[in-house]
């Protein structure tokens, strides 16, 4: 699927239908492309005379792979946070080729970015590509900020489940685990976009008037790092209370099991004397034998209770 963006007169116009691209290229300034087939990549490169990034290429890691500059083109690759079956998230690679202010984009998925940033450039009607590429960030900034600001909301849910729930049960360590993965994914894409916006604040293929922009972007971003710095902390800390709480309730557990051996060990003592096969062992013979026996297992077990209680380990 390919969308071709251009201004006419005045007006911002998407139309889907590759063919109006050779008519279009005064006016145009974007084209979307979302998996596209290999004949509209191969148009789309003889009339743009580039060459697009292959799947492989748009996920390397490499500092010189996510951002390439020569003097006709600027070519940056960015990994996009999408939510996968798991429930959690998945980077998805996204690149971008700036050539002739025409902006090329090229991704596999639907992402709520480029949808909004659709609806911004109806409203204030970008000169060039470079304005569009600056708007993405923008709208991917704003949706990482939303994305820590919806973390900040579970980790607060999770510090209150821990309070109230006297049950600690495995979901709520997995779900602090789940968060620690997401947070780091995010600040790995934050990262990556601070050094990427640095690299665009030093090329020539973006207008001056733009730079205040840019720099208000970094701001953001370094902000946004600060905010996931944050929530890891909050998580770590979260982990580790969990982890006590469960220690100290393993600790309990284990402290009433010993208490109790230790009430019933004068109780068995005794009984093992009175069970001793000896020939001279008066209270056998005696009437108050049997009742002499239980009651001094009962005051043994009560004295050391009472013991215990004094020393306050109960």
């Amino acid at each position: 699927m390919i969308n071709i963006i251009t201004k006419e007169n005045g007006k911002i116009v998407v139309e889907p239908d590759v063919k109006v691209l050779p008519d279009s290229l005064n006016n145009l300034l974007w084209i979307d492309l979302l998996s596209p087939s290999k004949e509209e990549k191969a148009l789309i490169e003889k009339v743009m005379e580039i060459e697009l990034f292959t799947r492989q290429e748009s996920k390397e890691i490499e500092s010189s792979s996510r951002y390439l500059e020569n003097e006709e083109e600027v070519g940056i690759n960015l990994n996009f946070l999408k939510r996968n079956i798991e429930g959690g998230f998945a980077n998805e690679p996204v690149s971008f080729i700036l050539k002739n202010n025409i902006l090329i984009t090229q991704r596999s998925g639907e992402y709520n970015t480029f949808t909004d940033t659709l609806k911004k450039i109806n409203i204030f009607k970008p000169k060039t590509g470079a304005n569009i590429m600056l708007t993405l960030f923008e709208t991917r900034i704003d949706f990482d900020a939303d994305l820590i600001e919806n973390i900040t909301d579970h980790i607060t849910g999770i510090s209150r489940d821990l309070v109230k729930d006297k049950d600690l049960e495995r979901d709520l360590l997995i779900r602090i685990t789940s968060l620690q993965e997401t947070t780091i994914a995010i600040r790995e894409n934050i990262v990556e976009k601070q050094r990427i916006l640095s690299s665009i604040l030093k090329s020539r293929f973006f207008p001056k008037d733009d730079y205040e922009t840019i720099r208000v972007m970094i701001k953001d971003v370094g902000s946004l790092l600060d905010h996931t710095a944050f929530s890891f902390e909050r998580l770590e800390f979260l982990q580790n209370t969990f982890l006590g709480l469960v220690d100290m309730e393993q600790n309990r557990i284990i402290k009433i099991f010993t208490v109790v051996t230790v009430v019933f060990m004068p109780p068995t003592l005794i009984a093992s004397m009175y069970g001793m096969n000896f020939v001279f062992m008066p209270e056998l013979d005696e009437v108050w034998g049997y009742p002499f026996a239980i009651l001094l297992m009962i005051l043994s077990s009560a004295a050391t209770l009472l013991f215990f209680r004094r020393k306050k380990w109960l």
